[in-house]
């Protein structure tokens, strides 16, 4: 019998998700539980399991597309029916399917033997795949090093580089010799250099242009065929349609391959000659940018923001830290500055509790928390996401640490829950690791306040002693920047709240009592 599969709700109350990537093709076997695609939400990556045990009859949705939650998915065959029967079914369903698999080559048997063949399927987000097709990277041939042997970036950086690596062995003479054994006598580009008005040498072709479509209908085998020519679907140009869309063939997709290689070879030929290629490209708005733009935009708007920027002199917890290190690594924990970043935070935030309240607007109400669920902003690959560590009051050094470190490593790994990401009473972020000393962070509304830190560097300090005497040494300072809504909170007051933080990172000791 045919099962329908509509997506259900993956993050607890979305009411879409984009479909990153396929983890099974029409025609695979599956069973229940086994993860069949990527759905991305506002935040999170989750893979979505398969309900039943059958085999994959249909996907409804392209890779890229937005699907609504409650929108048929995929559908099955289970046990009770005859596959044999179902593919027929499927292979004249109408009279436009008939047509297509009638006069497309590589169309129906071939079809399915290659869609269920799963051998050679490369898992990888969409934004890998297009960097990879940039950089000319083969995707087939690299090893993820990402969750479930998912390909990152830095898998194609790396392997980018080491073709670059290759080709500075050897080069471009041999491009050239492979480029002329290829089409020894095919002339194209004459025939372009004549429709485009350039020279041999730099021509163009037509048709190179992609069509940039968001939905795209083709055969099985035509999409199999894409992307062994390591081409988009939705880029091939195509006057066919089907049902009102956009309908590509196999000749179109090979058309374009070949067009995309010989505007690659145009590409290195004006590179060589030192101009520059296009100057700008676009990339929907959409997913983790877009909600992380729509929060943004929401809480600066929302509240108006002050910052109060300061530095302290932390030399004496850098020297504790250097002192606690061995003995965290010896329970196998890499121990931050962070820990103590947080419990100074906590300590201040206890004394000034406004600083950890919000204003419900709705209620015309400010709602004083007394937990401190503390987030960490973590730069990740999909843009800024910020882990909650709940309860920080409540944990050790030691465990803060380790708790932090987890949650930041799975939210670059897009393996975080959406749980994770919510809750949290105020926010830490930390642009030390990345250069600067001060910034202006936003909200993370409807939090009342967000501390950045900065890197800590050896700084001359005038230091007074005992006796009242003064000297210059170099001392490690790190600096603050404090935002905060201005709404719930004066100037003065985000001032103290700084100066208490200051006073617990400059004299760590003072952490013991909390």
């Amino acid at each position: 019998m045919v099962r329908e599969f509509k997506l259900p709700d993956v993050g607890e109350g979305v009411a879409e998700g984009e479909l990153v990537s396929w983890l099974v093709e029409e025609g695979d076997e599956v069973t229940e539980d086994q993860p069949i695609a990527e759905v991305e939400t506002d935040k999170a990556l989750v893979e979505v399991p398969s309900p039943v045990n059958g085999t994959v009859r249909e996907l409804h949705w392209e890779e890229g597309d937005v699907v609504p939650v409650g929108d048929l998915f995929i559908t099955y065959d289970v046990e009770g029916e005859a596959p044999d029967e179902a593919a027929a079914a499927d292979a004249e369903p109408t009279g436009d399917e008939a047509a297509e698999t009638e006069g497309s080559p590589g169309a129906t048997g071939a079809d399915a033997e290659e869609v269920a063949t799963p051998e050679g399927r490369v898992f990888a987000p969409p934004r890998v795949r297009r960097l990879a097709r940039e950089e000319g990277v083969d995707l087939a041939q690299l090893e993820g090093s990402g969750p479930g042997g998912r390909i990152t970036e830095g898998d194609v950086r790396a392997a980018a580089e080491g073709q670059e690596a290759a080709a500075g062995a050897e080069p471009a003479t041999g491009e050239a010799d492979a480029a002329t054994d290829v089409e020894p006598e095919a002339e194209p580009a004459d025939a372009v250099a004549e429709a485009e008005g350039t020279t041999a040498g730099t021509a163009v072709p037509a048709g190179v242009e992609p069509a940039d479509r968001d939905r795209t209908l083709a055969a099985p085998a035509t999409r199999r065929l894409a992307q062994e020519e390591g081409v988009d679907i939705d880029e091939v140009p195509t006057d066919e349609e089907r049902d009102g869309e956009a309908f590509v063939t196999p000749e179109a997709v090979q058309e374009y391959a070949e067009a995309q290689r010989r505007a690659q070879e145009a590409d290195v030929a004006t590179v060589a000659t030192g101009e520059t290629g296009p100057r700008e490209r676009r990339e929907p708005f959409k997913g983790v940018r877009r909600t992380i733009a729509e929060a943004m935009e929401r809480s600066k708007y929302t509240a108006p923001h002050v910052t109060h920027h300061d530095e302290v002199d932390v030399t004496k917890l850098v020297e504790t830290r250097e002192q606690l290190k061995p003995l965290a690594e010896e329970q196998g924990i890499r121990l931050t500055y962070m820990p103590f970043i947080m419990k100074a935070v906590v300590a201040s935030l206890k004394e000034f509790p406004e600083m950890n309240a919000m204003i419900d607007d709705e209620n015309e109400e400010i709602v004083y928390r007394n937990y401190y669920n503390l987030g960490v902003a973590a730069a990740t690959d999909a843009g800024l996401m910020v882990p909650v560590v709940e309860d920080a009051d409540r944990k050790g050094m030691l465990q803060l640490s380790s708790e932090t470190d987890e949650l930041v490593t799975k939210a670059r790994e897009r393996t975080i829950s959406p749980d994770e990401l919510r809750g949290s009473t105020f926010t830490i972020t930390n642009i030390g690791g990345i250069g600067g000393e001060y910034a202006t962070p936003v909200l993370n509304y409807p939090e009342a306040g967000i501390l950045a830190v900065g890197e800590i560097k050896r700084k001359p300090r005038v230091v007074t002693d005992e006796d009242g005497t003064e000297s210059i040494e170099p001392r490690s300072v790190m600096t603050l920047s404090l935002s905060f809504d201005h709404r719930l909170i004066d100037g003065a007051e985000g001032a103290s709240f700084t100066n208490k933080v200051m006073e617990y990172l400059e004299h760590p000791e003072l952490l013991l009592l909390e």
